[in-house]
């Protein structure tokens, strides 16, 4: 019997066409792809939550493909994940999306260099998540540092979980505060 029971999904885009200053080449895209799933270690302690995160594969997969699909595959340059956990579970309820979300997301792209940063809360239904982003393949690429909000209104149920992978294609709008630039990094490392 699968660990996985999924109620819903959703796919938003945010498009940004301005942020002052003079207009963009072209808009910068963020997406964010969320599944909310009952937690079926809810209300209790269980020692032993590989195979969940064994079976969330499948899941990060789907909603990596569908950011792809989203974005091009070829356009993302940056990525992030987070988890939201109802009341009746624990923070490493949602940390089981550390590994199933970031594998699915650097397979799908490619196996890019960086950490796939994350975001992760206990909290109530409707609660909204700031998650954070970095360059695909150097995490101190500056430009790209940015954050975006995930979250559903009915999401999550005390005995659910929010998952959420995140994508964008591109930077944020104007950066110039200097540093590592993606056209510079060079070790290929991850970081630089």
């Amino acid at each position: 019997m699968s660990l996985i029971a999924l109620r819903k999904r959703s796919l938003t885009v945010e498009t940004v066409f301005h942020e002052g200053g003079p207009p963009p080449r072209k808009p910068l895209r963020i997406a964010a792809a969320c599944a909310v799933v009952r937690n079926p270690y809810a209300g209790r302690y269980e020692p032993d939550l590989m195979p969940f995160m064994a079976e969330l594969r499948s899941l990060g997969t789907s909603l990596a493909e569908e950011l792809v699909a989203t974005l091009g595959k070829d356009n993302v340059e940056a990525y992030s994940k987070a988890a939201i956990v109802g009341v009746n579970g624990e923070l490493e309820h949602g940390a089981v999306w550390h590994e199933a979300g970031g594998w699915a997301m650097r397979q799908v792209l490619g196996e890019p260099k960086a950490i796939v940063p994350a975001a992760k809360a206990v909290a109530a239904t409707g609660y909204r998540l700031m998650v954070p982003l970095h360059y695909i393949h150097a995490a101190y690429v500056r430009s790209h540092f940015n954050t975006v909000e995930v979250g559903i209104q009915d999401a999550p149920r005390p005995d659910e979980i929010l998952f959420a992978l995140v994508m964008a294609d591109g930077g944020r709008i104007h950066s110039r505060l200097g540093g590592l630039t993606k056209d510079k990094v060079s070790v290929n490392d991850g970081q630089r």
